[in-house]
């Protein structure tokens, strides 16, 4: 939910959806599933890749941008999403679920697949997903019910599935479309899901990390690798302290959110290649409270929040958004900052070229001279930063956890 809810921002920015729209399509698949004798886990499968059905958009539409063709490419955002999801490693099968979403069932969508030859969700997921954008269901009066329902049963074997449109038309009563109102839609949405209780210590951990970083380093051509770096670096950093396998896991998890609410900044502020306006930088460093707003409901997640959410404090109290200083952030916090400084300045950004290591020491030096970053940790950073020379660290994998 925290996820769909920065797809939601993404998602209206660059391509103007309305709001709640994953949401609108979550609960509708959840209703489907259900009431075509799905299991519980399998129904709470079907309507969390229906809620980030959209995940690949930040990447595919930057691919569009780098190749200078403008127009959305939707096999490649059904390949990249399908890819994600995988990552995610859900405790049922979700294959082709979101590679399909767009097909049609007379065979005309990208990938020419015609209904019956995909999974069942993969239908369910594109006659909502279809629905909610050609009409607005957040929107929709009671007299325009009836004229949907027709439309929908018009294109009974030529868009959708017999089986999808006969799923459909049974759900979509006036009480369901209330229920995906804006005003409603949250609570609706909770109860589409069963609770998904994740050990850190497993490898899904790892592909939720993987899963949110590229979501939030694709926002930008110049973050392409932020989140994702300074998750590796973080686990790096806990493999020099010796952690504990628990607290490398959660440090990598929080490094690897820590710019979650970067995904609501306004793409042209992340890019500006001069100066920013006070108004500009004012936005910029909203992004670290949304970051805390949008992770602080999920269960568990209060110590990852907090270090994710630490990450442009300054022990000397100069920094945002919270102004806490030494006394006020624990060790990891002290960390991540350093951690973050480290990758933004050595990384190519619009005001900078990328800098190697000994240069970018050079400028954090300065900063711990003023008493702004932990100088120890500085120093532990030097040390195990040094090899690489600014090049990129690898990415962790699950065998090492118990290392």
């Amino acid at each position: 939910m925290a996820i769909a809810a920065a797809l939601d921002i993404v998602e209206n920015e660059l391509v103007g959806a309305s709001t709640n729209h994953g949401k609108r399509i979550a609960v509708l698949c959840a209703k489907m599933g259900k009431l075509l004798g799905l299991k519980p886990e399998e129904t709470s499968a079907l309507a969390m890749c229906a809620l980030l059905h959209d995940n690949a958009l930040t990447e595919y539409i930057l691919s569009e941008r780098k190749d200078g063709n403008h127009e959305p490419a939707l096999k490649k955002h059904c390949e990249y999403g399908q890819r994600n999801v995988d990552a995610l490693r859900f405790k049922t099968n979700v294959k082709d679920f979101i590679l399909y979403h767009h097909e049609h069932a007379d065979g005309k969508g990208p990938f020419g697949v015609k209904a019956g030859e995909g999974p069942l969700e993969a239908e369910l997921i594109s006659i909502a997903d279809s629905i909610d954008v050609t009409h607005h269901l957040q929107r929709l009066e009671p007299d325009g019910l009836p004229g949907i329902r027709r439309l929908i049963t018009e294109e009974t074997g030529k868009h959708y599935s017999k089986t999808a449109v006969e799923a459909m038309l049974e759900i979509l009563d006036w009480p369901t479309v209330l229920s995906l109102k804006d005003d409603a839609i949250r609570e609706t949405t909770a109860s589409a899901f069963i609770p998904w209780i994740v050990d850190v210590e497993t490898e899904t951990m790892f592909g939720m990390a993987a899963f949110v970083a590229k979501i939030i380093d694709y926002k930008s051509v110049f973050t392409q690798r932020h989140s994702t770096q300074i998750a590796n670096k973080a686990w790096a950093m806990g493999g020099y302290y010796r952690y504990e396998p628990v607290e490398s896991a959660q440090l990598y998890l929080a490094a690897a959110l820590h710019d979650l609410g970067k995904l609501a900044i306004p793409t042209a502020i992340l890019e500006k290649p001069a100066r920013l306006t006070n108004e500009e930088f004012a936005i910029i460093k909203s992004h670290v409270r949304l970051t805390w707003e949008m992770l602080k409901g999920v269960e568990g997640f209060n110590t990852i929040r907090d270090w994710a959410s630490n990450h442009h404090e300054k022990i000397d109290g100069s920094g945002y958004s919270f102004g806490k200083k030494r006394d006020e952030l624990d060790f990891n916090s002290r960390l991540m900052t350093c951690i973050d400084i480290y990758q933004a300045i050595s990384e190519e950004r619009p005001y900078h070229d990328k800098r190697d290591h000994y240069d970018t020491m050079l400028i954090m030096s300065e900063m711990a001279k003023k008493d702004e970053i932990d100088r120890d940790i500085l120093g532990d950073l030097d040390t195990v930063m040094a090899p690489y020379d600014g090049s990129d660290l690898p990415m962790p994998y699950a065998g090492q956890l118990s290392k």
